[in-house]
Order: C-alpha cells, then structure tokens, then sequence
C-alpha cells in the first residue's frame, strides 16, 4: 500500500514554502523505519531551524530531484534495485554529475523520514561506475591559471576603473582559492587589515551549510603584484567602504552599487586570458581556484597548507590539482633525458 504524503513545509529537508502543496511522493507504510518529520506539530523554533539546516538552492534542487524520481515511479523508502534500475533508465538522457545528485538526494529524502538509504548498496554503486566506464568521455574541467600566466595576464593590463578591479579580483580570488561564489560574495565588512596583510571573513561557502564560516590569511606578498595592494587600489577608486567588494562597472567607468555575479568572474577570466593570446576556451571563474592550488603543489607547499587556504574538505578533494602540480616535480624523463 503506498501512502501519498505531500511535500510541503511539514518536511523542511524536502520542501520549498513557494512550491505547490499538491506535489506528492509515494511512501511504503509497511515499513516500520517511517518516521516523517512534521513541522505541524513540532515547537515553531524547531520547524525553522530545520529548515535553515540547508540553504534554499540546496532544498529546491532536493525537492526537484525527488520529484523526477516519482514521477519516473520511485517510492521512498525504496530499493536498491528499484534505484539501480532508476539510474539505468536514466544513463542515456541524464550527465553523470546529476545522477550522482539525484542519488544525494534520494539519500536525503531516506534520511528525513529515518529510513535506511539504498544508494550505499553496492548494486546501486556498480550500476553508477558502469554507466561512467561506459560514456568513456574525460570530465571537463576549468583549466588552472598558473601562477606565471597569471602574471602575464596582470603585466597586460592597464590603470582604467575596470583594469584596477579585475587586477583585485584576479589577485584576491588566487590567493585566497576561492570559489567564484565566495570571491563575489564578500563586502567590505568581511576585509580585516593586520600587519601581514589582510584577514578576509568567509561567512559562507558552498561546503559550510551551517554557515559557522572561516577565516582566510591573504599577505601582503613579495612580488610586484601583491593582492593585498591591488584591493586597496579598487576600494580607493571605487570610493565605496561598504556593500559588496566587488561590483560591476558602467561603460562611462561608473561603479555600480549591486553585487558582480558568480558567472560575471568566468567573463573576466576568459576575456583577460584571451587579451594576452591565451585560448579562453577552456578557462573558468574556477581556474584562479584551480591555479592556486596547482601552482602552490609545483613548489612543494604541503598539501595541509593549500587546504588550510582553499577550505577544501580533504585531501582527497584536493588530490587532483596535487597530481597535476606535482606531474614534473623529479620527473624521471627529466633526469634521463
């Protein structure tokens, strides 16, 4: 017997307030694990910190997966061989990376009414690496902007309001190895001056839902593109001290009040790369990030230390950009030959 139970406030982890109250997903009754989280009843304290568990893109993109998983006929709490199925019917129209999301999602939707997940079952996880092996397409990613490309892009650049923002923004973004969303997201409230530099305040970032925040070293530096200088060009000329860092810029070479846009950073990088004859192609708002931690594992910096600057949550999620760093490092060939 399935039990439609909508998707609504009454479970925070799964629902958007905006969204139809008529949406509903099929739940198994004779499972004895059900146990739904309903906000209807619980103290309104605890309804809204639930809530707040989970920022509201992250809970729009839960309930829409959970909605493409009914419709398909997915039942929570389910199979795992219904979920492997589900991932096989699937493979041909859907990208890895929103496979592997649905199937987050999924664990989600099990974990708010305190049923046992099946994405953990290994028939779910060998359908998933089948489907990878078998598209034998490489994963396309932001090429890192290396430390000297990045120097040469800053040496082309002139003094106009629009060169000394970018030059801050290119430089901030390196070396803190920000996310594009966290390097837009800062204000000027975030920027605490000390003697070796500054201290930037991170109050959110893509890995840190709780929103506890971190706080990131950018020094002065020894070469004669120094981040901490830059910044202080841009806030001088922009004449702001308040609001958003980093803003966009009028064709007049008016500073703007609103925020510059995650996607506006991968704009800027492209056009900038391209102004000194790199190929923009394969360049991202993610390549300052990228660069950072390439170019700090070319010279031997720990792989702790980028971590401790990227906010990266392991070095397993750093390892990519530590292979591609180290690649040269006491290369063999290069010893023989």
């Amino acid at each position: 017997m399935r039990v439609p139970v909508a998707i609504t406030p009454d479970n925070p982890l799964l629902s958007e307030p905006s969204q139809p109250a008529d949406r509903s997903l099929a739940i198994d009754d004779n499972c004895t694990q059900v146990r739904a989280i309903n906000c209807m009843t619980a103290p309104d304290q605890v309804s809204k910190f639930v809530r707040l568990s989970l920022s509201p893109n992250t809970r729009r993109a839960y309930l829409s997966d959970i909605d493409h998983f009914a419709g398909w006929g997915g039942v929570i709490p389910s199979s795992a061989e219904t979920v492997a199925r589900y991932l096989a019917d699937c493979a041909g129209t859907l990208r890895i990376a929103t496979l592997k999301r649905r199937l987050a999602s999924i664990t989600k939707a099990h974990a708010a009414i305190g049923a046992p997940t099946p994405v953990s079952d290994e028939i779910v996880r060998a359908t998933l690496r089948g489907i990878r092996r078998s598209r034998s397409v490489p994963r396309k990613e932001a090429k890192p902007l290396l430390r000297e490309e990045l120097f040469a892009v800053l040496d082309g650049m002139g003094t106009a309001t629009r060169d000394v923002r970018d030059r801050a923004l290119l430089l901030i973004g390196f070396a803190g190895g920000f996310r594009r969303s966290e390097l837009v997201g800062l204000d000027h409230a975030d920027i605490e001056p000390v003697r070796q530099g500054i201290v930037i305040h991170l109050r959110r970032s893509k890995t840190d839902q709780a929103g506890e925040g971190r706080r990131v070293g950018i020094p002065h530096g020894r070469t004669r593109h120094g981040p901490v200088q830059a910044l202080d060009r841009w806030i001088t000329l922009s004449c702001r001290t308040r609001g958003p860092l980093f803003s966009p810029i009028t064709r007049g070479g008016s500073v703007g009040a609103e925020r510059l846009s995650g996607e506006a950073v991968s704009v800027i990088v492209k056009r900038r790369v391209a102004a000194v004859g790199i190929d923009p192609n394969s360049y991202s708002g993610h390549s300052l990030r990228a660069g950072f931690a390439t170019s700090a594992a070319q010279i031997g910096v720990p792989s702790w230390k980028i971590r401790a600057q990227t906010g990266h949550a392991s070095d397993a999620m750093l390892a990519h950009y530590i292979r591609i760093g180290e690649i040269f490092v006491e290369n063999p060939a290069g010893i023989l030959l």
